[in-house]
């Protein structure tokens, strides 16, 4: 990012529902500047969805009514997925797209995305200017300019039909049993859909939202629900989606989870393969070492970026390629959507599955995956982003678990950029010794901020 922000983060906005920025009149403020930056009337609407939490409607309201003040019409599309906003922006010819939601957090916070009118992340000029607008006193365009707000009616069905799309005519599913997590989010009324109308027999969870059981105990954070309806079932896949549907994490049918890497790992060596992997693959700090070596064992070649996939994205576009992903579960496929997608991901590993006639407990073990410990270090959000990690204690235990792994693990130590946390991530061959850094290192952090505060 080019200056420091005081709203965006590196995935939109967010926070608790009722503390700033996550306030009514914020929302308010910023659909009218969104609007004055993004809109306006000789262009097209600007698409809102968002995901099931009850502040959701609260929300909804308040950017509805920022937008029609700045005289740009709206189209609201009720609880839709990320990534189905991100396309329909495109489809509908929008000026931009808004998602309400904070994607894998629990019910009681709430965030912004945006999409430009290509579907894509907003480039960090137009944040900016954005974020400079909210600094301007409102003025209401006159009344004969305010926008105008319509329901679309049908957003389900062309995103359901999109999904179906992203893999090739006269891939089946027939015969296939799958459990769907929905994460009681916004993919609830779609996911479902999308596999059984390609003939799958489709066991549904997760698909009973209330506006305050998102996530919670379900989905791709906590797979265990859905670990035991694939066995209970005997289905031959799980697939859990969060909240707002970018992240996917599988289950095979023994029961094993199947994280972000090893799906990535499925879906580049099958395309290597069919000779139709465009470069190589984007992955993150995170990534688990297996994937790094998988991949090169097959002459992939693979990049590293910071967390998050803004950073992935932007990594696929300086190469030039068209795979990339998080172990979290964010997989993109540029040559099928232009951001992470759950269930274009997913899709793409069962036509892996259908093509090979190989189940995902065979697929997955071409990556050996490396025993990784993370924890997460509660932090002010001043200590998060002050010079906390580069302090003596912190350097030293660094260099004492970078001693004891000798070579064969990683180690790696970052702010959150959505929460304020420190992320201890330790990675090598032995899970004790992994668990064992991973603890003193998240000890030397605590400490660290301790000593800060």
């Amino acid at each position: 990012m080019t200056q420091e922000r005081r709203y965006f983060g590196t995935d939109g906005i967010r926070g608790r529902v009722g503390e700033p920025p996550m306030t009514v009149d914020f929302a308010l403020r910023l659909g009218w500047a969104a609007g004055r930056v993004l809109g306006s009337r000789d262009g097209g609407p600007v698409l809102i969805g968002k995901d099931t939490r009850v502040s959701g409607y609260l929300f909804e309201s308040a950017l509805e009514a920022g937008l029609s003040s700045a005289g740009v019409d709206i189209r609201l599309l009720g609880p839709m997925p990320t990534p189905a906003v991100a396309y329909l922006t495109r489809t509908f010819r929008a000026s931009a797209g808004i998602v309400i939601s904070a994607s894998h957090n629990p019910y009681y916070d709430n965030g912004f995305k945006f999409f430009s009118s290509t579907g894509s992340k907003l480039p960090d000029a137009v944040e900016e200017a954005i974020e400079a607008m909210l600094e301007r006193p409102m003025a209401m365009v006159d009344s004969a300019d305010l926008g105008k707000a319509e329901r679309v009616g049908d957003a389900p069905g062309r995103y359901i039909e999109f999904c179906k799309g992203t893999i090739p005519p006269g891939t089946t599913l027939h015969g296939l049993k799958l459990v769907v997590d929905c994460a009681h989010g916004a993919t609830y009324g779609v996911a479902p859909h999308v596999f059984e109308e390609l003939g799958a027999e489709v066991i549904p969870v997760g698909v009973e939202p209330d506006g305050f059981n998102i996530n919670d105990d379900c989905g791709s954070l906590h797979p265990e629900h859905m670990r035991r309806a694939v066995l209970e079932h005997r289905a031959d896949l799980g697939i859990a989606l969060d909240g707002d549907g970018d992240r996917l994490i599988l289950v095979d049918e023994r029961g094993d989870t199947v994280d972000g890497d090893q799906a990535l790992c499925i879906i580049a060596l099958a395309r290597h393969h069919d000779g139709i992997l465009q470069g190589g693959v984007v992955g993150t700090l995170m990534s688990n070492l297996g994937l790094e070596q998988a991949l090169g064992a097959a002459g992939i070649p693979f990049r590293r970026v910071k967390v998050g996939d803004r950073y992935v994205m932007e990594g696929l576009k300086r190469e030039g390629w068209q795979l990339g992903g998080e172990s979290s579960g964010h997989i993109i496929c540029l040559d099928r959507t232009t951001t992470g997608d759950g269930i274009v991901s997913a899709l793409q590993v069962l036509q892996v599955m259908s093509h090979s006639g190989r189940p995902l407990s065979e697929l997955h073990r071409a990556m050996e995956k490396y025993p990784q410990k993370l924890v997460n270090v509660p932090v002010t959000a001043d200590a998060a982003r002050g010079g906390l990690l580069e302090g003596r204690v912190v350097r030293e235990a660094v260099q004492e678990a970078e001693s004891a792994l000798a070579g064969r693990g990683r180690v790696l130590l970052r702010p959150s950029g959505t929460e304020p946390l420190v992320r201890v991530m330790v990675e090598g061959g032995d899970m004790a010794l992994v668990g064992r850094l991973a603890r003193d290192l998240a000890d030397a952090v605590r400490r660290a901020a301790e000593a800060v505060a």
